[in-house]
């Protein structure tokens, strides 16, 4: 298997974070992805750098005025009197109507819906090598390899169509599904991150060519709280293709990987022509949020579970907190994903 990655990634560096109304430093550390990288080299993938992707490639699934707000908003932030060196609002849209507004925090309000993504003058260039290194495994995979795996940071799944949230901008799984779906008519987008994959649920909640499986701690005692609801399937069109299997927290092996059956059952009952994992690694029973209790064992197993599926699959990185169990558990999953 093959793995992508870009240096590119490490410059978005935020000093702030908004955690029990206390201001930390920001979680999401550049060290977290070097751990991962060095877990996956001992798994046996050897990386390769991603490919830059033209606009329209983030623009099929994110609208013009966001991709504009990402790329152009800080500069715009930056320019105003007293502004600190962080783009973060301080005032959301709450209800329906709502007009987009002119002024840049207004946009800022619209576009970041909590204050776990910040921008900075680097952020932009680290969300698009991000995105760039999910496309590019899509590639590698729709060039013929059985797998690949795409090293993304920032991650992606709870970014939404235009929506900045959970420190995810850009969708990486949900981009990686819609490169896909250019050749099959069906894609399933498998979450095992510890946190329901809000952004990618409701990219995809009102269409049937993309199904949505996701596993995670139950949303009404975790973040993100308000999704991730098994009474959530759909939409419209979409109805009955969004699956969310909540567990109860701190809920361990047993538990995930029989939910695990059920949503590969799923996944084969919808028989797509390709599969994106959505690979967080904060199911684990070190991960300092505790939402999972699953063991390193656990991942490999499901692993090799997933692998059974005899998908072509695109694996792209999500969660999974700075430990000293992070790069053994990536090792792990991808010796159980390639064994199996």
């Amino acid at each position: 298997m093959k793995g992508v990655f870009c240096e590119a990634q490490m410059e978005h560096c935020p000093k702030r974070y908004l955690a029990r109304g206390n201001i930390i430093g920001y979680p999401d550390q550049p060290e977290r992805t070097r751990r991962l990288k060095a877990g996956a080299e001992a798994a046996g993938l050897s990386f390769i750098q991603p490919d830059r992707f033209r606009r329209e490639a983030i623009t099929a699934l994110h609208p013009e005025r966001y991709v504009d707000f990402l790329e152009g908003g800080f500069a715009e932030w930056i320019a105003v009197p007293g502004a600190f060196e962080e783009m973060m609002p301080s005032i959301r849209p709450l209800e329906s109507p709502s007009a987009y507004p002119r002024d840049i925090l207004g946009r800022a309000g619209w576009h970041q819906q909590d204050f776990s993504c910040p921008l900075t003058a680097d952020t932009w260039g680290s969300v698009k090598a991000s995105a760039d290194t999910a496309l590019t495994a899509a590639k590698l995979v729709l060039g013929g390899e059985r797998a690949a795996y795409a090293l993304s940071r920032p991650p992606g799944h709870h970014a939404y169509a235009e929506r900045a949230g959970g420190f995810c901008f850009l969708n990486n799984s949900g981009l990686a599904a819609q490169a896909l779906r250019g050749r099959h008519e069906r894609v399933a987008i498998l979450d095992i991150d510890v946190h329901h994959g809000n952004g990618t649920q409701g990219i995809f909640y009102a269409r049937s060519d993309v199904l949505t499986v996701s596993i995670h701690a139950d949303p009404r005692d975790y973040y993100p709280f308000f999704y991730g609801h098994a009474e959530q399937r759909g939409e419209g069109a979409g109805e009955g293709f969004n699956l969310n299997l909540p567990l109860p927290v701190k809920s361990g092996d047993g538990p995930w990987e029989k939910a695990l059956g059920q949503a590969l059952a799923r996944i084969a009952d919808f028989a797509p022509g390709a599969l994106v994992l959505a690979l967080g690694l904060d199911a684990h029973e070190a991960d300092p949020l505790k939402g999972g209790d699953v063991t390193t064992q656990g991942l490999a197993r499901m692993a090799a579970a997933i692998a059974g599926l005899k998908l072509p699959t695109v694996i792209v990185q999500e969660g999974g907190y700075l430990t000293d169990y992070l790069s053994g558990n990536l090792t792990a999953f991808l010796e159980g994903f390639q064994h199996g």
